[in-house]
């Protein structure tokens, strides 16, 4: 093989990642799965897909190395192959969101509160959460909160939320985090709680935008 054949055939690997991410449904699975391992049926549920087209999706993602499985009795759990995948799948939305004013008008559109967006950094977040000036909250369920959170967070199930409010105190401005900036759920959460009367705003990301930025996080114990 000459050496042009042979800088085709790098290309051409490389060029795997690319055709299994080249799918809506399979970057939702590859965000999903950035959240903590999952079930077939746990990913088809939440990506609103049936089994079958799951099931294909994830092979496709699996043949390029993207996710790992693992059996658990009759079950098959997938994962990331590493974070390295969900920093992939960060830099590729902010790509987007940087060069497509569509994704930059749809974001707009789905944000039913846009004046509930936190405006302060990062590090001035964890800053306030160390000092106990803000409450930050993930409103993710706990599976996803115990394989990997927000350092100070607690975990506050959107399911569950209006059941503990008792939990949260009114004296403190309340931040709610999810799976990041395609997801609903604090939104909901900062609708629930503005409307118990508490200060609430939300953040955009979620664990993979705060370990592609370089942060901690932290993790439940086994």
């Amino acid at each position: 093989m000459d050496i042009y054949h042979s800088k085709a055939a790098l290309y051409e690997q490389v060029s795997r990642i690319g055709k299994a991410l080249a799918s809506a449904k399979r970057l939702e699975l590859l965000d999903l799965l950035a959240q903590g391992e999952k079930s077939v049926e746990q990913l088809a549920a939440l990506a609103r897909i049936d089994m079958r087209l799951t099931s294909a999706h994830l092979r496709a993602l699996r043949e390029a190395r993207l996710v790992l499985t693992q059996r658990q009795g009759k079950y098959i759990r997938y994962r990331l192959s590493g974070q390295d995948v969900a920093s992939l799948w960060v830099t590729l939305r902010e790509v987007a969101e940087a060069h497509l004013v569509e994704l930059r008008v749809a974001l707009a559109d789905m944000a039913s509160q846009p004046a509930s967006l936190l405006a302060e950094s990062r590090e001035q977040l964890l800053e306030r959460a160390r000092q106990g000036e803000v409450v930050v909250i993930d409103v993710r369920p706990d599976s996803e909160f115990a394989a990997g959170h927000l350092p100070f967070a607690r975990s506050m199930p959107l399911a569950e939320l209006a059941q503990r409010l008792a939990e949260l105190p009114r004296d403190k401005e309340i931040v709610a985090y999810c799976r990041g900036p395609f997801c609903l759920l604090s939104d909901d959460a900062v609708a629930l709680l503005g409307a118990e009367g508490f200060r609430v705003r939300k953040i955009r990301d979620g664990v993979s935008e705060w370990a592609a930025a370089g942060l901690p996080l932290e993790q439940e114990a086994a």
